[in-house]
C-alpha cells in the first residue's frame, strides 16, 4: 500500500493550531517492550469539506507483530500481511460510516517488539470526501518527538526497556537558582501508560528533593509535601506553578540558566513494584515558550 506524504483535498492548512488537537492517534504514554499491546485509534473527526469516515488503514511498523483484529459492528477488517503488514476497515455501507461529529475507536491488538524504541504507526483516514494522511514522523530525536509539531503526524507509541518506569516526561525544567538561594522549584508534564503514582524524586544538585502541592485553604495559599502523586493511565498530569510540583531544597551549587541538572524520579504500581525514570532536566528562568511563571516562594 502506498501513503501519500499530503491529501490536498484534505490539506486543513487553514487550521494549523487545531491539527495537533484533531490527528488520529494512540491513547498517551509508554507501554513496555516484548509484551502485548492493544493499539486504540482514535477518530474524532472526517476529513475537511466530508461528512464522514469510510474507511481507516493502518500500516504496522517494523517490529510489532499483529495477533487480532477485534470485529467492529458494521465495518469489515482486512488483513495485508506482505511487508510489515497493513490493517484496513471499511464500512459496510455509507449509513455504518463514522459521522464526522463523532468518537470511535479501531482496535488492533499485537506484540510489541524486544527493543526499546519509538513505533509510529501511519494511518490513512478514508472519508466521504477526500482522504487525509497521518504519516509524517518527526525527523529529531525521541525526546523531541512529542514537541514537534506536524500538520499530519503519524500516531506515536513509546516503547520502554523491561523494568523501566512507563512514564514519559515532557516539558520539563527547574527555575533557576542565585547564588545564597536554598530552594527551588521543578516541572513538568508526566503521563503514564499504566496506572502509576509518582512516590520520590532525587537529583545531585539538592541535598533533599520532595514532591509537594500548593492550594488554596479558605482564602491562604498553603503548600506542604505529599507522599506521592497519582498518575491515571494515558493522561497527563502536570507539575506546574501554583500547584503539584517538585521541591529541590538544600541546593549544593547555584543553578544557572542554560544548565543540564539529572532528575531521577521514582515511582509505584498497584502491585508495590517500583521504577524509576532519569530525566535531564533544563534550568530556565521561565517555561519554555516564553510564558512567565508565578514566583516560587515559600
Amino acid at each position: 500500500m502506498s501513503f501519500i506524504s499530503r491529501t490536498l483535498a484534505c490539506a486543513l492548512l487553514s487550521t494549523g493550531p487545531a491539527i495537533a488537537l484533531a490527528h488520529v492517534g494512540l491513547p498517551p504514554g509508554p507501554a513496555v517492550a516484548g509484551s502485548p499491546y492493544e493499539a486504540r485509534f482514535r477518530v474524532g473527526h472526517a476529513c475537511q469539506g466530508a461528512h464522514a469516515t469510510t474507511a481507516l488503514t493502518v500500516q504496522l511498523p517494523r517490529g510489532f507483530t499483529l495477533q487480532d483484529v477485534p470485529a467492529r459492528a458494521g465495518w469489515t477488517s482486512t488483513i495485508d500481511r506482505s511487508g510489515d503488514g497493513t490493517v484496513r476497515w471499511t464500512a459496510d455501507s455509507a449509513a455504518q460510516a463514522l459521522p464526522g461529529d463523532q468518537k470511535s475507536e479501531f482496535v488492533l491488538r499485537g506484540q510489541l517488539p524486544a527493543e526499546a524504541g519509538t513505533l509510529y504507526f501511519k494511518v490513512l483516514q478514508t472519508c466521504d470526501v477526500g482522504k487525509a494522511d497521518w504519516a509524517q514522523i518527526p525527523g529529531g530525536s525521541s525526546a523531541d518527538a512529542s514537541r514537534e509539531k506536524l500538520e499530519f503526524p503519524a500516531a506515536r507509541l513509546l516503547v520502554v526497556a523491561p523494568g523501566a518506569a512507563p512514564v514519559e516526561a515532557t516539558g520539563a525544567w527547574l527555575r533557576a537558582a542565585v547564588p545564597g538561594q536554598s530552594a527551588t522549584g521543578g516541572f513538568m508534564k508526566l503521563t503514564a501508560g499504566v496506572p502509576l503514582r509518582l512516590v520520590g524524586v532525587s537529583t545531585p544538585a539538592a541535598g533533599v528533593a520532595e514532591v509537594h502541592e500548593m492550594k488554596m485553604e479558605g482564602d491562604v495559599m498553603k503548600m506542604r509535601a505529599i507522599s506521592g502523586l497519582d498518575l491515571p493511565a494515558h493522561q497527563s498530569v502536570e507539575l506546574k506553578p501554583g500547584g503539584y510540583h517538585l521541591m529541590l531544597m538544600n541546593l549544593k551549587q547555584p543553578l544557572a540558566a542554560g544548565q543540564q541538572v539529572p532528575v531521577t524520579l521514582s515511582f509505584q504500581d498497584a502491585q508495590g513494584t517500583k521504577s524509576t525514570l532519569l530525566i535531564q532536566a533544563p534550568v530556565m528562568l521561565a517555561p519554555a515558550g516564553g510564558a512567565s511563571a508565578p514566583a516560587h516562594r515559600h
